[in-house]
């Protein structure tokens, strides 16, 4: 998707810069005027325009990063090459402006975590000094629409008990099914939130449910519940969709990467574990 004036900037849950459609809001917003600009919460960086005595004091670019990537989100947060490099680019914006969020991108690329990003202490300063907001409240008022949840109850592996396999997004993209797999550690494709709205996703996308006994498929995350709305028990371990009443289970032997969904019975083969689970007391 290219940038027009129907896109916007936003970015994933691996801190990639990404169009996405501009949302209903912005569009209410510009009454149907198309000629008035969009309000993006990120930029693409390259070329932009910008008051040279603000763009100063706002601490221009961070020194610390080498060549390209990374620079344009840092700037997006803090104003209102080879893979390496973005690395260190990404971790550096992480570490500064991001919070407790920056686990979103740990948790998807845990081997960023062994990369030098180096010195921080005067980007951090500045941060203190321009009294900049926590990354919360940038998701909450100027990305609302964001990948990354604000409130969710785990993120990281979501592990079968029987099998001790975990879903995997398989790299498929939206309306195609969400797979099982062999649970490797390495984050990336088996990186799942359960979040506070009770949805299942994987960046943008969620599992649905559109029918009795599945399949279970990765569709555009809505927000309104419905086929998208998923109860996790804590203590059955159970994961139940609500509208059909029934529980995600493991795979069937004609579909061996594809999770199944079959009435809640309690066997094991519906427990899950979903690691690094956080606030437990929301249960």
């Amino acid at each position: 998707m290219a940038g027009s004036d129907m896109t916007y900037g936003g970015f994933n849950w691996k801190l990639n810069f990404r169009w996405y459609p501009v949302p209903q809001r912005e569009m209410d917003r510009r009454k149907g005027d198309r000629t008035l600009p969009v309000r993006t919460p990120t930029m693409a960086g390259g070329l932009f325009s910008i008051d040279r005595d603000y763009f100063q004091e706002i601490g221009t670019y961070d020194a610390g990063m080498d060549i390209w990537g990374g620079e344009n989100l840092e700037i997006s947060f803090r104003g209102g090459g080879t893979g390496q490099i973005i690395n260190k680019n990404n971790r550096r914006l992480a570490e500064v402006w991001m919070d407790e969020f920056k686990n979103f991108f740990y948790i998807i690329s845990p081997g960023v975590t062994k990369v030098d990003y180096g010195d921080i202490s005067s980007r951090l300063g500045l941060r203190h000094k321009l009294q900049c907001k926590p990354f919360s409240w940038y998701l909450e008022n100027i990305y609302p629409d964001s990948q990354i949840p604000c409130h969710y109850f785990s993120l990281g592996e979501i592990r079968n008990v029987e099998t001790n396999q975990c879903l995997d997004n398989m790299a498929r993209k939206e309306n195609e099914k969400v797979g099982i797999f062999n649970c490797h550690g390495m984050g990336g494709n088996q990186v799942f939130s359960y979040t506070a709205n009770k949805e299942i996703r994987t960046d943008d996308l969620c599992l649905d449910v559109s029918k009795l006994h599945g399949p279970v498929t990765m569709l555009k995350c809505h927000h309104l519940k419905g086929n998208q709305l998923w109860e996790y028990d804590p203590v059955k371990l159970t994961l139940r969709h609500v509208n059909s009443n029934q529980c995600l289970d493991k795979a069937t032997e004609e579909d061996s990467q594809v999770p199944s969904i079959r009435d809640c019975s309690g066997s094991r083969s519906q427990q899950w574990l979903l690691r690094n689970v956080t606030l437990p007391e929301i249960f």
